[in-house]
């Protein structure tokens, strides 16, 4: 028999709704979504409200590309669709209208349920394999979840799979039955048609997070200790170059992210990105970049190694990019940090032995020389077993040469221990320090006393539970201002509240 795990509610368009998360011994886990049933009388009168909207709301093609315009078009929608309401049915529930309305507008302008999905912030994926087949859910503490939605049509299923391609100006047809997309929310969309995908049409959702993942939680939860954090923070301060390595869903994005907050606030950043994924507070001198796909015919295309370019022309003072993938996306993000630009990215490997050894070989094929340019390497891992995600492994390349031969190869400064899920010191720092000093003008002795501070700084916000992207943005803002203060108020644990006004 079936038991309740766990309840929650979740938020749309103003309508709350629970949701049941349902298992027990020997059963796999479901993901039930309890909706409110609508008789066929109303789902007729619906229709009506439905004929009436379209004639009283026109929609430009420019204006189902906007974002900013398509919020303002969901409240006209939710203003008339209520006043229409009134007018037939005067004496229904508050409840009741509220939930039609949310319902018309998501069937109108969304995805129909799926919208109800894509508010749930503990689901990272939602996978739409066929009309014959419940969607599936990603559940952060649960993993895979069948859910008790499901799209009775395939020609329902094309229709979203156009609703997604229309917003970012693009087409999914017989001919072009790939899709790779975002949506309106910032959540990445990949769907692929029939007869392409077998089964039937399929829309893949990646969840683009509401609430960004920050240091404090990454501390909080043992994905990284404070010690470590200090020394990325000192070398992302002085314009260091840093490469983050690890496996599919290893949380090699999510590191990347959290780390961001330490650039100071008056530097130019540039990210490049296939999708927005990448969320930095409000106060940082931000420009986000992102590809574009060709059209049918052909053309329109913008690639990375196209942004990667005309970024190096926007005068930046960091450049990000999304993943590490080509010879010649390489080669211009290596030639950027050589050039003086401080360039951080991520690349797919388990190791920092393979992350050079993906390096130098093909497809990238990068001259192993080149690699001294990168000054820290951080290698993140997900147990799957456990569920956990963790810094495997933090180090520098040591390159050498041989007879004219470059070769490069790791240097470890902290590992993970598994035994006791801890990060602990391993080797020594054969080149970062001296970088470090020649960097930031500082002694050893200062180095170490600013690792230091900044350790204390990062257990302070931990210990005050500061954890939004907002006001870690605004802790690292006031560091930057006023280090000195920071450092006292850390020193002597001062309220956040006083702190952050």
């Amino acid at each position: 028999m079936r038991k309740q795990l766990e309840t929650y509610k979740i938020n749309a368009e103003g309508i709350e709704l629970p949701v049941v998360i349902t298992g027990g011994p020997g059963l796999i886990p479901e993901y039930e979504l309890v909706l409110v049933t609508i008789g066929v009388a109303t789902n007729a009168m619906l229709d009506e409200v439905r004929n009436e909207l379209i004639e009283q709301v026109t929609i430009s093609s420019k204006e189902i590309l906007d974002p900013k315009i398509i919020a303002k078009l969901k409240a006209t929608f939710m203003e008339k669709a209520n006043v229409i309401l009134m007018q037939k049915l005067p004496n229904l529930a508050e409840k009741v209208r509220k939930y039609l309305i949310a319902h018309l507008l998501h069937e109108m302008l969304g995805l129909g349920r799926l919208e109800f999905l894509l508010q749930d912030e503990h689901l990272e994926e939602i996978i739409i394999n066929s009309a014959s087949e419940p969607v599936r859910v990603y559940h952060r503490k649960y993993g895979w979840l069948l859910t008790n939605i499901i799209v009775d049509t395939e020609a329902k299923i094309q229709n979203y799979s156009n609703i997604i391609a229309r917003r970012v100006g693009r087409q999914i047809t017989t001919l072009t039955p790939l899709l790779d997309a975002h949506l309106v929310s910032g959540d990445r969309a990949n769907a692929v048609l029939y007869p392409v995908s077998n089964k039937g049409n399929t829309i893949t959702i990646r969840k683009f997070a509401r609430d960004p993942w920050t240091v404090t939680d990454f501390i909080t939860s043992k994905t990284c200790s404070a010690e470590v954090f200090a020394l990325i923070w000192l070398a992302m301060q002085y314009e260091m170059n840093i490469l983050v390595s690890g496996g599919t869903g290893s949380g090699k994005t999510s590191m990347l992210g959290v780390c961001l907050p330490f650039i100071p606030y008056n530097h130019r950043i540039l990210t490049v990105e296939d999708a927005r994924e990448l969320q930095l507070p409000e106060h940082l001198f931000w420009c986000p970049l992102t590809t574009r796909q060709p059209n049918p015919e052909g053309k329109g295309e913008v690639s990375m190694l196209d942004l990667l370019i005309n970024a190096l022309r926007m005068r930046p003072d960091r450049i990000i990019l999304g993943e590490v993938r080509k010879a010649r996306d390489a080669e211009v993000l290596f030639e950027a940090m050589h050039t003086g630009h401080s360039v951080y990215a991520t690349l797919h490997a388990d190791s920092m032995t393979e992350t050079i050894s993906r390096i130098v070989n093909p497809p990238i094929s990068v001259p192993a020389n080149l690699l001294s340019a990168v000054h820290l390497n951080v290698v993140m891992f997900r147990d799957r077993r456990q569920g956990i995600r963790r810094v495997f492994q933090i180090g520098e390349f040591i390159t050498t040469d041989d007879e004219g031969k470059v070769s490069a190869k790791p240097n470890l400064l902290y590992r993970w221990k598994a035994s006791n899920d801890s990060i602990v010191a391993h080797g020594d720092r054969l080149h970062l320090y001296e970088q470090l000093s020649r960097h930031t003008g500082m002694s050893m002795q200062e180095i170490t006393k600013d690792l230091a501070a900044k350790e204390k700084i990062l257990n302070w916000m931990v210990k005050n539970n500061l954890r939004t992207i907002a006001d870690v943005g605004k802790i690292m803002k006031q560091y930057y201002l006023d280090s000195a203060m920071i450092v006292e108020a850390a020193t002597k644990n001062t309220p956040l509240k006083k702190v952050l006004g």
